[in-house]
């Protein structure tokens, strides 16, 4: 099973590169291919993980379509057959992995909702409680720990680099306090019917990231949707605070990278066989246990 690193769609311009997905512009639309590729400590792979591409767009597409009635989102169609047609000649190769979308020009920040503590906001915190990033946080809490109700953590968006947290405060600075607080309360919105679906399924939803953007007709969820690329996922069963948990999403990568002699500066390593098989089963996993559907490629 091979893998799609990148694409080049014949007679259109050459597409935006992120570190996943391609983005080309059709003029009044976007047309976003996520390929294989994966990145850990905001490096790409030299290799993908096989049809990862797919799971992330066809998990996404599952949310849009569930959490529509909290908001308005980007997509306008998956089809291939109505995506091929936009094209100037089929390609195959990225049908079950395109969405066709509304163009939006994204807000400067990140937006965050997290239910457990964990990642680079446990990083950032202290044993005694406080204030993190102007968040009142109880003392005594552990690593993954539920936090007493969801929290928004607003986040720069870093060209190069990490995301970095920043306050409420600081997210209505650059966008605006009403977009700030239009965003805020989408986000947990959004957060906790995700969250409710995923506890239906045994799935954990620690924490996750979404994007919006602004059209002529308001603001507008775009980008992905609760994936494993964008949100921590742990199995309900196994989970135990005072450790870092298990998840469904790329941390198999990230400790066989902790395990090398590797800068983690571009370029970054090739994965073996075993890590690539590992990381896809999780993501098919993931993908199989929230939508209920059999991943089929």
């Amino acid at each position: 099973m091979s893998e799609l690193l990148h694409t080049a769609l014949f007679g259109l311009p050459p597409a935006r590169i992120g570190k996943v997905r391609e983005v080309y512009d059709l003029g009044d639309e976007l047309l976003i291919v996520a390929t294989d590729r994966i990145s850990a400590f905001d490096v790409v792979m030299s290799n993908g993980i096989p049809e990862k591409g797919k799971i992330l767009s066809q998990m996404s597409a599952f949310w849009f379509e569930k959490l529509v009635h909290l908001g308005p989102h980007h997509v306008l169609s998956t089809d291939y057959d109505v995506i091929k047609a936009r094209l100037k000649a089929p390609a195959p190769e990225i049908a079950g992995r395109s969405t066709l979308a509304k163009k939006a020009k994204p807000l400067t920040i990140e937006c965050v909702a997290r239910g457990y503590i964990s990642g680079s906001l446990y990083k950032e915190y202290r044993p005694g409680g406080g204030k993190v990033h102007g968040l009142d946080l109880p003392d005594g809490l552990k690593n993954s720990s539920k936090l007493p109700e969801p929290i928004f953590t607003p986040a720069t968006k870093a060209e190069t680099g990490h995301d970095e947290n920043i306050s409420f405060a600081e997210a209505a600075n650059r966008v605006g306090k009403e977009t700030a607080e239009k965003v805020r309360d989408w986000t947990l919105a959004l957060y906790a019917a995700g969250a409710a679906h995923c506890a239906e399924h045994g799935i954990i939803l620690a924490d996750t990231k979404f994007e919006f953007g602004e059209t002529a007709d308001g603001i507008i969820l775009i980008d992905e949707c609760l994936t494993p690329d964008s949100s921590r996922f742990w199995n309900a069963d196994l989970y135990e605070p005072g450790h870092q948990q298990p998840s469904y999403d790329k941390q198999y990568v990230r400790d066989y990278l902790e395990t090398l002699d590797w800068d983690k500066t571009p370029p970054g390593p090739v994965l073996p066989p075993e890590v690539v098989a590992e990381t896809r089963r999780t993501y098919v996993e993931a993908f199989e246990r929230i939508t209920g559907r059999s991943f089929t490629g």
